[in-house]
């Protein structure tokens, strides 16, 4: 299994990039980008849905997205990790950029670091998880299943006498759609049966989530890593045609392995080698009951830190050469402190509204980041409201 970079997990973890990360997320504990309520000062933007990780706004014929630092488990948020939604969306808006030839998707445009601008799509309730390895340890999971004697999963149909982290004959897609507070799933014919998505519509998705996994795992491994899995999501958008949505091949979708390492350690019965985030979550079943506890324990500033680099660990290794998460501290950041800028996309251009704190050298200053996208700027600083087209 050749690959252009051998990364080891050892080299990786005493480097001075995890240092410079960890020391950067310890200053920015307290400017995590935590919660935002754009909808209560920007009119034009009808309503907010606050997802487990995004604030979503709906602007008539767009979305704003606003992918925020929070960490979820238990169907609650355990903490706020300095830099996970700047990592999140600029892994996602590379990967868009890059697959734009497999799929189309809604992206309009990401004037920050935490924002994307999208269509509205009409978005088809399945997730697409597709799968190039046996394994996983929840009760969905392909590895569970398949040590229970299931051998027909999804529609696809398993050969006998496989093992845990094994690679699949071929790639597959195990789609689930949404229970009351669970993924739940489902073979393609009952997509169609129950009305979820049409035949027409589950085929081009399917083709291109395939696709899209195929084209991820190569340039993965060309970088020192397998996609083992992943999520993807597609909606229909106004012109009808099938979009790629929400996320893409992100350290919160998708599942990556060492490749340098994988085979003699698969040949070993060892675990691959990975970089885990699960170790917040067992903290918090450790201390406390964090299904039914009221109020939880504030999780140590040393797992934080952890868990930022290892969010930041993601991004410089997939792809490596071209692409590397950007410390920030939060006074460089239009979306930290108070948080309150909106990005409103009509007929014309894009609009700004900022209602930060702080003085307004350092608005002018945010102002002068996103602007480096646009033209024909206009600016009213009495009203902090800056207005730019796109080029």
């Amino acid at each position: 299994m050749a690959t252009k970079h051998e990364l080891s997990l050892n080299a990786l973890t005493s480097s001075d990039r995890r240092d410079e990360i960890m020391i950067a997320a310890k200053r920015s504990l307290s400017n995590c980008l935590s919660e935002t309520n754009l909808h209560l000062t920007i009119p034009v933007l009808k309503s907010k849905t606050r997802g487990k990780v995004r604030d979503i706004y709906d602007g008539g014929d767009y979305l704003v997205l606003v992918t925020t630092d929070r960490q979820s488990a238990f169907d609650r948020v355990l903490a706020s990790i300095p830099f996970k939604g700047q990592v999140l969306n600029d892994t996602s808006l590379w990967w868009f950029n890059q697959t734009h030839h497999i799929a189309p998707n809604a992206i309009i445009a990401v004037p920050d670091q935490n924002v994307t601008i999208a269509k509205k799509c009409s978005v088809f309730p399945v997730e697409f998880v597709v799968r190039g390895y046996v394994t996983g340890s929840t009760d969905t999971s392909l590895w569970t299943v398949y040590k229970n004697g299931v051998r027909n999963y999804c529609g696809n149909v398993l050969p006998e006498g496989m093992v845990k982290n094994e690679r699949l004959p071929a790639n597959i897609i195990t789609p689930t759609t949404k229970a009351a507070d669970h993924d739940v799933p489902i073979a393609p014919d009952e997509i169609v049966q129950q009305g979820l998505m049409s035949q027409a519509d589950y085929e081009e998705a399917s083709s291109k989530a395939l696709s899209l996994f195929e084209y991820g795992q190569r340039v993965a491994l060309e970088h020192g890593v397998i996609l083992v899995d992943t999520k993807y999501e597609f909606g229909k958008g106004p012109d009808g045609s099938v979009l790629l949505i929400d996320e893409v091949h992100t350290p919160d979708s998708s599942r990556y392995w060492l490749a340098h390492s994988y085979e003699s350690r698969f040949q070993n019965g060892v675990e691959p080698e990975n970089v885990d985030k699960e170790f917040l979550r067992l903290w918090f079943k450790d201390h406390c009951n964090p299904y039914e506890d009221k109020v939880l324990p504030d999780a140590p500033e040393d797992l934080v830190t952890e868990l930022a680099w290892r969010y930041d660990f993601d991004t410089i290794i997939i792809p490596s050469l071209v692409f590397s998460a950007t410390v920030k501290e939060a006074s460089d950041l239009m979306t930290r402190e108070s948080l309150t800028e909106a990005l409103v996309n009509d007929k014309k251009g894009v609009t700004v509204c900022v209602s930060e704190k702080g003085s307004l050298r350092c608005k002018a200053k945010k102002a002068s980041r996103i602007l480096t996208l646009c033209h024909d700027v206009q600016v009213n600083r009495e009203s902090q409201v800056y207005s730019f087209y796109e080029e």
